[in-house]
Parts: C-alpha cells; sequence; structure tokens
C-alpha cells in the first residue's frame, strides 16, 4: 500500500488581495506581510521534513515559494496546472467593480454555477477536473514523500471539495488562509483529510496585521 502526504499551502497575502481585487491569471506582489507569511511557512515545512516543493508558475506562487525555499533548501518545482481559475473579464477587478460592469456574469459566478464560464476564463468544473487531474499526478510521482504544494486559493477550494465530496455549487464555509497549512494523504487510492486551515505559525504576525482569509 503507498501513501503520499501533501501539504497544501495559498500563497502569502498579494497587494491585490488587501484590495479585494479578483486576481485570476493576473498578479500583484505579496505585501511586506505576505513575505513574512511565506518565510513563517517555510520555517514550518523545514521543520517537518518535506521531501519536495512544487508550485503554480504564477507570479504570486513564484514569491512565495522563493520564500519558503530559502527556509527550507528545496529545489523549485513549477507546475502550471496548479494555477489560479482563470477569470477572463473579471481580472483585476473588484467584486463591486464586476457587479457594474458585467451583472449577467457576476450573478452567475456569484451563484457557483459549476459549468458557467468566465468569458475568457474557466468554470468551476474546469478548475476542479484539472486540480483532480494535478493532485493524482502529484501523488503518483512522489510516492511515499511529503510534499509542499504552493497554489491559490481556487486550488484549494476544489481541492477540499474533492476530497469531502462537497458539491461544487455549495457555499464555502471552510477557511483558505493566506499561507495557511492544509494536509491531505492519499493512502492505498484514497484521498484523506488530515487537517485544514492551519496558521498557527502564523500567530507571532498577528499584531502586524490581521491574517487574511480568501475571498474568491
Amino acid at each position: 500500500m503507498s501513501l503520499v502526504r501533501l501539504i497544501l499551502v495559498r500563497h502569502g497575502q498579494t497587494e491585490w488581495n488587501v484590495q479585494g481585487r479578483l486576481q485570476g491569471h493576473l498578479d500583484s506582489p505579496l505585501t511586506a506581510l505576505g513575505c513574512l507569511q511565506a518565510s513563517a511557512v517555510g520555517s514550518c515545512l523545514e521543520s517537518l521534513g518535506c521531501d519536495a516543493l512544487v508550485h503554480s508558475d504564477l507570479g504570486r506562487t513564484c514569491e512565495t515559494a522563493r520564500l519558503i525555499a530559502a527556509e527550507t533548501g528545496l529545489p523549485l518545482q513549477p507546475q502550471p496546472a496548479l494555477r489560479e481559475r482563470a477569470l477572463g473579464i473579471m481580472e483585476g477587478l473588484t467584486k463591486t467593480e464586476v457587479r457594474a460592469r458585467y451583472p449577467q456574469a457576476f450573478r452567475r459566478y456569484e451563484a457557483r454555477e459549476p459549468d458557467f464560464i468566465v468569458p475568457r476564463g474557466e468554470s468551476l468544473r474546469q478548475v476542479f477536473e484539472r486540480t483532480r487531474a494535478c493532485l493524482e499526478q502529484l501523488a503518483l510521482a512522489y510516492d511515499g514523500a511529503t510534499l509542499a504544494v504552493v497554489t491559490h486559493g481556487g486550488i484549494l477550494d476544489a481541492a477540499y471539495r474533492l476530497i469531502t465530496g462537497t458539491a461544487l455549487d455549495t457555499p464555502r464555509r471552510f477557511p483558505l488562509f493566506n499561507a495557511g497549512l492544509n494536509r491531505i494523504d492519499r493512502y492505498d487510492r484514497t484521498w484523506r483529510l488530515e487537517s485544514w486551515g492551519d496558521i498557527a505559525h502564523l500567530q507571532a504576525l498577528e499584531h502586524k496585521t490581521r491574517v487574511s482569509a480568501f475571498r474568491d
């Protein structure tokens, strides 16, 4: 029987997270807090003895992964399949701006219609299937290992639903913290949720600013 452990990590806080802008495949830099969060993740992962570090190839996850690698010494391994959901016409806008410019698309987006493809973007189901395929591939490639995976809120959302059987159109009732640790494993071809939303390693940063949760 095979066992692989994955520690899923959302990127550190970005400037657009603070501004409430939808990022998708666009990027904004990590804030000062985001950099501290990433370094704190690295220190935590170093103590856990991770064997490899895989990350989305978007800028904010690359920046987060570089700071983690500085603490762990692990080589960076970019993986495009771990990218955030492509949000097309909505990228770079706040929800208020999207609602005003694209009211019909915003309504369907907010309703979490699984097969609604954001113009020039992706649907929830497409992201879910991309996430499923990527996690399966990683489980096969890193059998017996503990793997750190730096990714995005949309991928974490899909991963949680995959593992727990939560429907895509169900409102999210679980956290997706910047730089939080979300532990899953695959044992004998079955995914299991070990822990979710662990931010104990970030508590020392609370005096600098409040840890932000993912807001789509």
